[in-house]
Formats: structure tokens, C-alpha cells, sequence
């Protein structure tokens, strides 16, 4: 049982605190400044870009989530005494194959579906690639997307997860509360201020998609890698000027910025269609207990 690998280190509430309290402080002030003094984060990232260059800005932006996985991942090694392995997957070792399983078919299905948005509507994209920019681009971006996406995965789905199901020994209570909190998380990203509080519904579905995945696989490893490619792929192909990721990708969007059927098609098509695929072919079953039974101390 994944959320159980918590009993394989020390436990003690107050271990528990430090971490996640600090990120949501971080986050909390962050947005109350933003809406306090009424910031236009989009012109904000514009300037900033238009200052520092965007593969820069984004490697600045990334660091700080490389230094986060850092610290999170030394003080399970050292405070709880915890293995990486253990904090990351029920089995005897992590399983790499889940990963690059899991980040080649959704990094193939959003390439896919970008591309025929492209053929489709051309006038709502405008072809950006630039050799010798791109390449710098997919340097840091390879180097550090996978680490930023890591932090939050190790944070919401592992660290949390794990540590919320040893103290209420329920599996619904982590399972409701990341998959939320990873959603309100992105409250102040610039899509947000753009699109509107609607976004959020997939942000929080995103949430709750990997926590199912992270819940009945017994492992982080699909989540893993289906967040770095989303990510990725993300940064190097398609950006907008309204987005978290300003970069010299291949695409640039420039369509009025709106919720539209994209969003209704990853919530209710994708995704149910990625769960379906990964529970027949990893032979999952028991889903109520999985995601909503007891935690049984060992």
C-alpha cells in the first residue's frame, strides 16, 4: 500500500509542518500581494521577460523549484529517516519503465492534439522556431521542468499524501485535500488572471486525476512522468504572452484567450481515456478501497 510507505520512516506530526506550511505561506502571500496591490502578473512576466530574456527568466523561475525538491527530498532522508524509494512507490524499487510509459504516451497525445489545433486554425498560431534560441530553451527546460514537476508531485502526492493518510489512516482525506490544494495552487498563475477563476476546474481536475493514478497505480511513477511531459512539452512547443511559460518555443498561440472545448476535452475525454488505458494494462481493481479505504498500520 503506497499511502502505508509512511510507517517505513519516523513519524511525529510536527514533521509533518515545516514544509508544507512554508509552500502554502509562500503561495498565500504571494497572491495576497498580487490582488492587495491589484499587479497585472501578465505584464509583470512581460516586462520581466523583455528584461532578462525568456529562456533566463524561465531558468530563474525553475530553480527555485529544483531547490525546493532538494530540501523536501533531505528532509524526508534526514528527519524522517525515509527512503526515496519509499516515498515514491510501494515496490521494491522505482519503476522507470511507469515513467517513460506514462510521459511518451501523454507527451505524444499533446504534441498530437497541438498539432491539429495548428492545421486546423493556422491563424491562430504563429510559427516561432529560431535554431540557436531553442536549443538554449530545451537545454534548461529538459534540465529543470522534470525537477520542477517533480517538487510538486514528491509534495502533494508523496510527501503529503503519505504523511496525511498516517495521521487520519484514511486514504479519502489526502486523496480530497492535495488534489485540491494542488489546484488552488495555480490561483495566481497568469492563465488564471487572463481566463478567469473557470480555469481552476482544471487545475483541481488535473489534481484529482493524479491523485487516482498515484492512488490505485501504488506509485508515483505514472504521475511522474505525466506531469514532466505535460509540462515540457508545454514549454517547447506552444506558449502564449498570457501563460506561466513565456519561451521561444515553436509555436506561439496568439487566439483570443478563452475556456473553450479544449478544456472539456482533456477533463472528460483524456483523461478517463488515460485511466482506462493504465487500469487494463496495470490491472488495477479494488478502486473504492484504493482511493477512499482505511490506512492499516503495519
Amino acid at each position: 500500500m503506497y499511502v502505508a510507505q509512511a510507517f517505513k520512516g519516523q513519524l511525529g506530526f510536527w514533521k509533518y509542518l515545516p514544509i508544507p506550511l512554508s509552500f502554502f505561506a509562500m503561495m498565500g502571500l504571494s497572491y495576497a500581494v498580487i490582488t492587495s496591490m491589484d499587479i497585472d502578473v501578465t505584464a509583470l512576466m512581460q516586462a520581466a521577460v523583455a528584461e532578462k530574456g525568456s529562456t533566463p527568466f524561465l531558468m530563474e523561475n525553475l530553480l527555485q523549484f529544483a531547490l525546493g525538491l532538494l530540501m523536501l527530498l533531505g528532509w524526508v532522508k534526514w528527519v524522517h529517516r525515509q527512503s526515496l524509494t519509499s516515498l515514491t512507490t510501494s515496490r521494491s524499487s522505482i519503476d522507470w519503465s511507469r515513467v517513460f510509459t506514462s510521459f511518451s504516451i501523454w507527451g505524444f497525445v499533446v504534441v498530437a492534439t497541438t498539432l491539429i489545433g495548428v492545421y486546423f486554425s493556422p491563424e491562430d498560431y504563429v510559427y516561432n522556431f529560431n535554431l540557436v534560441p531553442f536549443i538554449k530553451l530545451a537545454a534548461v527546460a529538459i534540465l529543470l521542468i522534470p525537477l520542477q514537476t517533480s517538487f510538486e508531485e514528491y509534495l502533494f502526492r508523496g510527501y503529503m499524501m503519505q504523511g496525511l493518510g498516517a495521521f487520519f489512516k484514511s486514504k479519502a482525506v489526502p486523496f480530497i485535500f492535495t488534489s485540491l490544494t494542488f489546484g488552488l495552487m495555480h490561483i495566481g498563475n497568469p492563465e488564471v488572471e487572463t481566463l478567469g477563476y473557470g480555469i481552476l476546474a482544471y487545475y483541481v481536475g488535473t489534481g484529482f486525476f493524479l491523485g487516482i493514478v498515484t492512488l490505485m497505480d501504488e506509485g508515483l511513477e505514472l504521475a511522474l512522468g505525466f506531469h514532466a511531459a505535460n509540462n515540457l512539452v508545454a514549454a517547447l512547443l506552444m506558449t502564449s504572452n498570457w501563460t506561466a511559460f513565456q519561451t521561444d518555443s515553436i509555436y506561439i498561440d496568439v487566439a483570443t484567450p478563452t475556456i473553450g472545448n479544449d478544456l472539456y476535452l482533456v477533463l472528460g475525454v483524456c483523461y478517463p481515456l488515460f485511466l482506462l488505458f493504465f487500469a487494463k494494462k496495470y490491472q488495477w481493481n479494488g478502486w473504492i478501497n484504493k482511493l477512499f479505504g482505511p490506512v492499516k498500520t503495519p
